[in-house]
């Protein structure tokens, strides 16, 4: 599938292009794609920490149950001899 694409200007330093076009040449791959890629990974671990930070909201807003702690205890019940010929 072929995505709609729009030029655009983007003001680099000489270090920076020079950066690039080194990364570009190692690679086998031009300018655009390595932009492209970046400014994908760039959003999406911005996309990550958002969701990380609603996450991290939602739960200080209802904490959830500690369900390690509720797997103990009902497996130690679940252990625990309920007879009452032993005396308890």
């Amino acid at each position: 599938m072929v995505m709609a694409r729009t030029q655009t200007l983007v003001q680099l330093s000489d270090e920076l292009l020079a950066q690039l076009d080194a990364r570009a040449a190692r690679e086998g791959r031009n300018r655009s794609e390595l932009i492209r890629e970046a400014l994908l990974e760039y959003l999406a671990a911005d996309r990550e920490a958002e969701i990380d930070r609603r996450i991290v909201e939602a739960y200080a807003r209802q904490p959830q149950e500690d369900l390690g702690a509720t797997w103990a205890a009902a497996v130690s019940i679940a252990a625990e001899n309920w007879d009452e010929e032993d005396g308890r």
